[in-house]
C-alpha cells in the first residue's frame, strides 16, 4: 500500500522530469541543427572559393611565360630582395612596390624600399573575384595580358576596398551616362 502511495505521489513529477529532459533534448537537437546548417554553408561558400579562385588561375604565381611582361618583372623584383613580404601600393598613375634590402637582418621588414615601380599605362591591379568571393588575392595585369598573383594580408585589404570603390564609382559613371 505504501508503494502505491509512493508511485502515486512521485509520478508526476517523474513525468515531468522526464518531459523537461525531453524538451532540452529536442532543443539541443535543434540548435545542433541549425549549428550544422551553418558549417554546412560555411563549408560550401569555402569550396565555392576555393573553385573560384582555381578558376580564375590565382592560385598560380604568375600565367608561367618568364618571357612576357609578368615574368620578366618577376625576375627582376627578386633579384632586389629575396625577403618574402612584398608592400603593394597604388598610386594614380603606377603600381609601386617595396621590399626589404636585399640582405635581410632583424627589423629588416620595418625599412622597406621602392623596387619596382609599373606606371599605369603597362599594368593594372584587378581583383577577378570582386563581387563574387572574399579573397586575399589580387591580379597584375600587364599591358601584354601576362598577370602575376599577389596574395595579401587580408581578404578585404585597402587595395581590395579601394578597388571596390573604384568599380561603384565606375557604375554610378557608367549608370549616369546613359540616363542622358
Amino acid at each position: 500500500m505504501l508503494g502505491v502511495v509512493v508511485t502515486v505521489v512521485l509520478w508526476p513529477v517523474v513525468a515531468v522530469l522526464t518531459l523537461l529532459a525531453s524538451l532540452e533534448d529536442l532543443a539541443e537537437w535543434c540548435l545542433s541543427s541549425k549549428a550544422r546548417a551553418r558549417a554546412r554553408a560555411r563549408a560550401h561558400d569555402v569550396e565555392e572559393q576555393r573553385e573560384a579562385i582555381s578558376a580564375h588561375a590565382l592560385d598560380q604565381l604568375f600565367d608561367g611565360d618568364w618571357t612576357a611582361a609578368a615574368g620578366q618583372f618577376l625576375l627582376h623584383w627578386y633579384g632586389h630582395s629575396s625577403h618574402p613580404r612584398r608592400l603593394l601600393v597604388l598610386t594614380p598613375d603606377r603600381i609601386v612596390l617595396a621590399a626589404p634590402p636585399k640582405r635581410v637582418s632583424v627589423r629588416q621588414t620595418e625599412r622597406m624600399v621602392v623596387v619596382a615601380e609599373i606606371a599605369g599605362a603597362d599594368a593594372r591591379v584587378e581583383d577577378p573575384l570582386l563581387g563574387i568571393h572574399r579573397s586575399d588575392r589580387l591580379r597584375v595585369l600587364f599591358h601584354d595580358a601576362s598577370w602575376l598573383t599577389v596574395v595579401t594580408d587580408e581578404e578585404r585589404s585597402e587595395i581590395h576596398m579601394h578597388l571596390m570603390r573604384r568599380s561603384r564609382s565606375d557604375a554610378d559613371v557608367i549608370g549616369t551616362g546613359s540616363h542622358s
